[in-house]
Protein backbone atom coordinates (compact mmCIF):
# COMPACT_ATOMS: atom_id res chain seq x y z
CA UNK A 1 0.00 0.00 0.00
CA UNK A 2 2.89 2.17 0.29
CA UNK A 3 3.15 2.74 -3.38
CA UNK A 4 -0.69 3.80 -3.45
CA UNK A 5 -1.79 7.54 -2.82
CA UNK A 6 -4.90 8.90 -2.51
CA UNK A 7 -8.69 7.76 -1.12
CA UNK A 8 -10.89 8.15 -4.35
CA UNK A 9 -8.25 9.64 -6.70
CA UNK A 10 -5.71 7.36 -6.42
CA UNK A 11 -2.28 6.82 -7.81
CA UNK A 12 -0.02 3.66 -7.60
CA UNK A 13 3.36 3.92 -8.84
CA UNK A 14 6.01 1.29 -10.05
CA UNK A 15 9.71 1.21 -11.16
CA UNK A 16 13.06 2.04 -10.63
CA UNK A 17 15.30 4.80 -11.52
CA UNK A 18 17.61 2.02 -13.50
CA UNK A 19 15.33 -0.23 -14.50
CA UNK A 20 13.58 -0.48 -18.03
CA UNK A 21 10.76 2.15 -16.94
CA UNK A 22 8.44 3.83 -14.29
CA UNK A 23 4.77 3.92 -14.16
CA UNK A 24 1.56 4.46 -13.05
CA UNK A 25 -2.30 3.50 -12.59
CA UNK A 26 -4.34 5.93 -11.66
CA UNK A 27 -7.49 4.66 -10.65
CA UNK A 28 -10.78 6.62 -9.57
CA UNK A 29 -10.81 8.99 -12.22
CA UNK A 30 -14.13 10.40 -13.22
CA UNK A 31 -15.30 9.76 -16.82
CA UNK A 32 -15.42 12.10 -19.18
CA UNK A 33 -12.38 14.73 -18.26
CA UNK A 34 -10.80 15.78 -21.23
CA UNK A 35 -7.03 14.92 -21.77
CA UNK A 36 -4.74 17.88 -23.27
CA UNK A 37 -1.70 15.11 -24.00
CA UNK A 38 0.29 18.03 -24.81
CA UNK A 39 -0.10 19.56 -21.48
CA UNK A 40 0.99 16.42 -19.75
CA UNK A 41 3.70 16.47 -21.64
CA UNK A 42 4.72 20.13 -21.04
CA UNK A 43 4.30 19.32 -16.88
CA UNK A 44 6.72 16.22 -17.68
CA UNK A 45 9.25 18.55 -19.21
CA UNK A 46 9.02 21.12 -16.10
CA UNK A 47 10.39 17.82 -14.12
CA UNK A 48 12.52 16.25 -16.22
CA UNK A 49 16.55 15.65 -15.81
CA UNK A 50 19.20 17.80 -18.00
CA UNK A 51 16.72 20.55 -18.63
CA UNK A 52 18.96 23.27 -17.78
CA UNK A 53 22.60 23.75 -16.43
CA UNK A 54 22.05 23.82 -12.59
CA UNK A 55 20.68 20.22 -13.37
CA UNK A 56 21.64 16.87 -13.51
CA UNK A 57 23.11 16.09 -17.01
CA UNK A 58 21.35 12.71 -17.08
CA UNK A 59 19.28 13.26 -20.23
CA UNK A 60 15.83 11.31 -20.43
CA UNK A 61 12.93 12.39 -22.70
CA UNK A 62 10.31 10.99 -20.56
CA UNK A 63 7.51 10.65 -23.26
CA UNK A 64 4.49 9.91 -22.02
CA UNK A 65 2.69 6.46 -22.92
CA UNK A 66 -0.82 5.96 -22.34
CA UNK A 67 -2.00 2.38 -22.43
CA UNK A 68 -5.41 2.69 -21.12
CA UNK A 69 -8.36 4.38 -19.47
CA UNK A 70 -8.41 7.00 -22.31
CA UNK A 71 -10.66 7.11 -25.40
CA UNK A 72 -11.08 10.18 -28.22
CA UNK A 73 -9.21 12.34 -26.11
CA UNK A 74 -11.52 11.21 -23.06
CA UNK A 75 -11.24 9.62 -19.26
CA UNK A 76 -13.14 6.49 -20.01
CA UNK A 77 -14.07 6.10 -15.97
CA UNK A 78 -11.32 2.34 -16.56
CA UNK A 79 -7.96 2.64 -14.57
CA UNK A 80 -5.44 4.65 -16.70
CA UNK A 81 -2.33 3.16 -17.38
CA UNK A 82 1.36 4.86 -18.08
CA UNK A 83 4.65 4.47 -18.67
CA UNK A 84 7.59 6.43 -19.14
CA UNK A 85 11.18 4.59 -20.58
CA UNK A 86 14.19 4.83 -18.58
CA UNK A 87 16.63 5.71 -21.60
CA UNK A 88 19.83 7.54 -20.42
CA UNK A 89 20.71 5.36 -17.31
CA UNK A 90 24.85 4.90 -16.77
CA UNK A 91 24.10 1.79 -13.98
CA UNK A 92 27.82 1.50 -13.77
CA UNK A 93 28.11 4.98 -12.43
CA UNK A 94 26.49 2.93 -9.70
CA UNK A 95 28.91 0.10 -8.79
CA UNK A 96 31.41 1.67 -6.38
CA UNK A 97 28.37 2.35 -3.80
CA UNK A 98 27.49 -1.19 -4.33
CA UNK A 99 28.17 -2.50 -0.80
CA UNK A 100 28.49 1.17 0.69
CA UNK A 101 26.01 3.17 2.75
CA UNK A 102 25.86 6.86 1.74
CA UNK A 103 25.68 9.71 3.85
CA UNK A 104 22.12 11.60 3.75
CA UNK A 105 20.79 8.86 2.01
CA UNK A 106 18.14 5.49 2.01
CA UNK A 107 20.81 2.56 1.74
CA UNK A 108 20.97 1.84 5.08
CA UNK A 109 17.27 1.88 6.04
CA UNK A 110 16.31 0.11 2.71
CA UNK A 111 18.99 -2.98 3.62
CA UNK A 112 17.23 -2.55 6.93
CA UNK A 113 13.46 -3.37 6.02
CA UNK A 114 14.22 -5.36 2.66
CA UNK A 115 17.01 -7.34 2.99
CA UNK A 116 18.35 -6.27 -0.35
CA UNK A 117 18.59 -3.23 -1.83
CA UNK A 118 18.74 -1.28 -5.78
CA UNK A 119 22.11 0.65 -5.74
CA UNK A 120 22.05 1.87 -9.03
CA UNK A 121 20.44 5.76 -8.55
CA UNK A 122 18.70 4.60 -5.08
CA UNK A 123 16.15 2.27 -6.96
CA UNK A 124 13.07 2.90 -5.80
CA UNK A 125 14.26 5.77 -3.70
CA UNK A 126 14.84 7.56 -6.42
CA UNK A 127 13.51 10.71 -7.37
CA UNK A 128 12.80 9.74 -10.48
CA UNK A 129 9.57 8.24 -9.57
CA UNK A 130 8.05 11.78 -9.08
CA UNK A 131 7.70 11.67 -12.76
CA UNK A 132 4.63 9.15 -12.18
CA UNK A 133 3.32 11.68 -9.77
CA UNK A 134 3.49 14.65 -12.07
CA UNK A 135 1.41 12.48 -15.26
CA UNK A 136 -1.47 11.79 -11.92
CA UNK A 137 -1.20 15.95 -11.41
CA UNK A 138 -1.48 17.22 -14.68
CA UNK A 139 -4.64 14.78 -14.88
CA UNK A 140 -6.03 16.56 -11.33
CA UNK A 141 -4.95 19.96 -12.93
CA UNK A 142 -6.77 19.21 -16.07
CA UNK A 143 -10.20 18.78 -14.03
CA UNK A 144 -9.46 21.15 -11.38
CA UNK A 145 -9.09 24.08 -13.92
CA UNK A 146 -12.91 22.40 -15.20
CA UNK A 147 -13.97 23.79 -12.01
CA UNK A 148 -12.22 26.85 -11.29
CA UNK A 149 -9.16 25.86 -9.58
CA UNK A 150 -5.08 26.92 -9.99
CA UNK A 151 -2.12 25.90 -8.40
CA UNK A 152 1.22 27.77 -8.92
CA UNK A 153 4.29 26.49 -6.88
CA UNK A 154 7.36 28.76 -6.95
CA UNK A 155 10.70 29.00 -5.65
CA UNK A 156 11.56 31.33 -2.80
CA UNK A 157 14.83 30.65 -1.01
CA UNK A 158 17.66 28.82 -1.92
CA UNK A 159 20.16 28.98 0.80
CA UNK A 160 20.45 32.33 2.00
CA UNK A 161 18.99 33.88 -0.70
CA UNK A 162 15.37 34.70 -0.18
CA UNK A 163 12.31 36.48 -1.79
CA UNK A 164 10.91 38.43 1.14
CA UNK A 165 7.56 39.43 -1.17
CA UNK A 166 3.86 38.13 -0.46
CA UNK A 167 2.78 35.95 -3.17
CA UNK A 168 0.11 39.12 -4.00
CA UNK A 169 3.17 41.10 -4.55
CA UNK A 170 4.85 38.27 -7.03
CA UNK A 171 3.69 38.26 -10.58
CA UNK A 172 3.57 34.54 -11.03
CA UNK A 173 3.55 34.48 -14.39
CA UNK A 174 6.82 34.86 -14.35
CA UNK A 175 8.02 31.78 -12.61
CA UNK A 176 9.15 29.70 -16.00
CA UNK A 177 10.77 32.44 -17.03
CA UNK A 178 14.24 31.14 -15.38
CA UNK A 179 15.83 28.34 -14.42
CA UNK A 180 15.13 28.33 -10.62
CA UNK A 181 11.18 28.90 -11.17
CA UNK A 182 11.49 32.38 -8.83
CA UNK A 183 9.25 34.94 -9.90
CA UNK A 184 11.94 37.52 -8.77
CA UNK A 185 14.44 38.25 -11.41
CA UNK A 186 17.01 39.80 -8.95
CA UNK A 187 16.65 36.63 -6.39
CA UNK A 188 16.73 34.26 -9.20
CA UNK A 189 19.75 35.83 -10.68
CA UNK A 190 21.66 35.04 -6.98
CA UNK A 191 19.96 31.79 -6.54
CA UNK A 192 21.67 30.52 -9.86
CA UNK A 193 24.92 31.73 -8.55
CA UNK A 194 24.65 29.84 -5.58
CA UNK A 195 23.34 26.68 -6.75
CA UNK A 196 26.49 26.58 -9.27
CA UNK A 197 28.96 27.65 -6.59
CA UNK A 198 27.89 25.04 -4.60
CA UNK A 199 28.13 22.57 -7.82
CA UNK A 200 31.60 23.76 -8.56
CA UNK A 201 32.85 22.97 -4.93
CA UNK A 202 31.10 19.22 -5.20
CA UNK A 203 28.44 20.53 -3.00
CA UNK A 204 24.59 21.21 -2.81
CA UNK A 205 22.28 23.30 -1.21
CA UNK A 206 18.86 23.57 -0.19
CA UNK A 207 15.68 25.88 -0.74
CA UNK A 208 12.23 26.46 0.03
CA UNK A 209 9.27 26.18 -2.47
CA UNK A 210 5.62 27.77 -2.15
CA UNK A 211 2.82 26.73 -3.41
CA UNK A 212 -0.58 28.86 -4.18
CA UNK A 213 -4.23 27.51 -4.39
CA UNK A 214 -7.00 29.68 -5.85
CA UNK A 215 -10.36 29.29 -6.41
CA UNK A 216 -10.65 26.53 -3.62
CA UNK A 217 -14.52 26.55 -2.87
CA UNK A 218 -15.49 26.08 0.73
CA UNK A 219 -16.00 22.78 2.25
CA UNK A 220 -13.31 20.43 1.10
CA UNK A 221 -11.91 18.53 3.83
CA UNK A 222 -12.48 16.37 6.65
CA UNK A 223 -12.81 17.80 10.35
CA UNK A 224 -10.29 14.85 11.89
CA UNK A 225 -8.27 12.51 10.24
CA UNK A 226 -8.89 13.77 6.84
CA UNK A 227 -7.95 17.32 7.52
CA UNK A 228 -6.67 19.64 4.06
CA UNK A 229 -4.08 20.58 5.74
CA UNK A 230 -2.95 17.03 6.92
CA UNK A 231 -3.49 15.46 3.60
CA UNK A 232 -1.52 18.08 1.99
CA UNK A 233 1.41 17.47 4.51
CA UNK A 234 1.08 14.09 3.60
CA UNK A 235 1.45 14.51 -0.16
CA UNK A 236 4.30 17.47 0.62
CA UNK A 237 6.62 14.92 2.57
CA UNK A 238 6.39 11.67 0.60
CA UNK A 239 8.37 14.05 -2.01
CA UNK A 240 12.24 13.01 -2.13
CA UNK A 241 14.60 15.53 0.00
CA UNK A 242 11.32 17.31 2.07
CA UNK A 243 11.83 18.04 5.55
CA UNK A 244 9.49 20.56 6.46
CA UNK A 245 5.66 21.69 5.55
CA UNK A 246 4.05 24.65 6.95
CA UNK A 247 0.34 26.47 5.52
CA UNK A 248 -0.57 30.34 6.10
CA UNK A 249 1.27 31.97 8.23
CA UNK A 250 2.82 28.84 9.84
CA UNK A 251 5.86 28.76 12.25
CA UNK A 252 5.70 32.45 12.63
CA UNK A 253 2.22 32.02 14.41
CA UNK A 254 4.92 31.08 17.18
CA UNK A 255 5.24 35.11 17.79
CA UNK A 256 2.30 36.39 17.34
CA UNK A 257 -0.76 36.47 19.44
CA UNK A 258 -4.58 35.47 18.98
CA UNK A 259 -5.85 38.83 18.24
CA UNK A 260 -3.41 39.60 15.19
CA UNK A 261 -4.00 36.33 13.57
CA UNK A 262 -8.04 35.69 13.82
CA UNK A 263 -9.25 35.99 10.16
CA UNK A 264 -11.81 38.26 10.84
CA UNK A 265 -15.53 37.35 8.86
CA UNK A 266 -17.35 39.82 6.52
CA UNK A 267 -20.21 39.28 4.04
CA UNK A 268 -20.23 40.74 -0.01
CA UNK A 269 -23.87 40.63 -0.78
CA UNK A 270 -24.34 36.63 -0.74
CA UNK A 271 -20.67 36.16 -0.49
CA UNK A 272 -18.57 35.30 3.03
CA UNK A 273 -15.51 35.69 3.33
CA UNK A 274 -12.31 36.79 5.77
CA UNK A 275 -10.15 40.14 5.68
CA UNK A 276 -7.29 38.67 6.07
CA UNK A 277 -5.98 34.66 5.45
CA UNK A 278 -3.22 34.23 8.31
CA UNK A 279 -4.81 30.47 8.51
CA UNK A 280 -3.77 29.86 4.66
CA UNK A 281 -7.52 28.54 3.53
CA UNK A 282 -8.15 26.47 5.99
CA UNK A 283 -10.03 26.28 9.53
CA UNK A 284 -10.54 23.19 11.06
CA UNK A 285 -9.28 21.08 8.44
CA UNK A 286 -11.86 22.38 5.72
CA UNK A 287 -11.52 24.71 3.11
CA UNK A 288 -13.10 28.09 3.59
CA UNK A 289 -12.76 29.52 -0.19
CA UNK A 290 -9.96 31.73 0.86
CA UNK A 291 -6.66 31.12 -1.26
CA UNK A 292 -4.98 27.84 0.26
CA UNK A 293 -0.79 28.40 0.54
CA UNK A 294 1.68 26.66 1.80
CA UNK A 295 5.62 26.14 1.88
CA UNK A 296 7.76 23.02 1.62
CA UNK A 297 11.44 23.01 2.91
CA UNK A 298 14.14 20.73 0.29
CA UNK A 299 17.48 19.57 1.75
CA UNK A 300 20.64 19.70 -0.17
CA UNK A 301 20.92 16.62 -2.29
CA UNK A 302 23.14 13.89 -0.48
CA UNK A 303 25.29 12.88 -3.17
CA UNK A 304 27.83 15.34 -3.58
CA UNK A 305 31.74 14.55 -5.30
CA UNK A 306 32.98 16.24 -1.76
CA UNK A 307 34.85 13.64 0.17
CA UNK A 308 32.75 11.90 2.67
CA UNK A 309 33.24 9.41 5.42
CA UNK A 310 31.01 6.69 5.88
CA UNK A 311 31.03 2.71 6.19
CA UNK A 312 30.71 -0.56 4.30
CA UNK A 313 27.90 -3.02 4.35
CA UNK A 314 30.82 -5.22 6.34
CA UNK A 315 31.28 -2.50 8.98
CA UNK A 316 34.67 -0.95 7.76
CA UNK A 317 35.01 2.46 7.70
CA UNK A 318 35.72 3.47 3.72
CA UNK A 319 35.40 7.25 2.28
CA UNK A 320 33.24 8.19 -0.27
CA UNK A 321 33.39 10.80 -3.07
CA UNK A 322 29.92 9.95 -5.38
CA UNK A 323 30.35 10.10 -8.92
CA UNK A 324 27.49 10.19 -11.57
CA UNK A 325 25.17 12.98 -12.68
CA UNK A 326 23.11 14.38 -10.12
CA UNK A 327 21.38 18.03 -8.77
CA UNK A 328 23.43 20.32 -6.78
CA UNK A 329 19.98 21.96 -5.82
CA UNK A 330 16.66 19.64 -6.10
CA UNK A 331 14.20 22.57 -5.69
CA UNK A 332 13.83 23.51 -9.12
CA UNK A 333 12.64 20.28 -10.34
CA UNK A 334 10.59 19.99 -7.30
CA UNK A 335 8.39 23.12 -8.30
CA UNK A 336 6.04 21.08 -10.40
CA UNK A 337 6.12 17.79 -8.59
CA UNK A 338 4.78 20.13 -5.37
CA UNK A 339 2.38 21.78 -7.75
CA UNK A 340 0.97 17.82 -8.83
CA UNK A 341 0.53 16.74 -5.35
CA UNK A 342 -0.66 19.60 -4.12
CA UNK A 343 -3.43 18.83 -7.67
CA UNK A 344 -4.08 14.95 -6.36
CA UNK A 345 -4.79 16.08 -2.98
CA UNK A 346 -7.55 19.27 -4.11
CA UNK A 347 -9.08 16.83 -6.97
CA UNK A 348 -9.29 14.11 -4.57
CA UNK A 349 -10.55 16.23 -1.47
CA UNK A 350 -13.15 17.40 -4.47
CA UNK A 351 -14.46 13.89 -5.28
CA UNK A 352 -15.14 13.08 -1.80
CA UNK A 353 -17.17 15.85 -1.54
CA UNK A 354 -19.48 15.16 -4.70
CA UNK A 355 -20.61 12.45 -6.91
CA UNK A 356 -17.28 10.29 -8.91
CA UNK A 357 -18.63 12.09 -11.95
CA UNK A 358 -17.74 15.73 -13.08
Amino acid sequence: MSNTFGHIFRLTTFGESHGTAIGGIIDGCPAGIDIDTAFVQAELDRRKPGQSSITTQRHEDDRIEFLSGIFEGKTTGAPIGFCIANADHRSADYDHLKNVYRPGHADYTYQQKYGIRDYRGGGRASARETATRIVAGAIAKLALRAIGIDITAYTTQIGNVAITKNYHELDLTQVENNIVRCPDAAAATQMVELIDACRRQGDSIGGIVQCVISGTPAGLGEPLYGKLQAELAYAMLSINAAKGFDYGSGFEQVAQTGSSLNDTFYTDHDRIGTRTNFAGGIQGGISNGADIYFRVVFKPTPTISKAQQTIDMGGNAVELAAHGRHDACVVPRAVPVVEAMAAIVLFDAYLQNRSATL
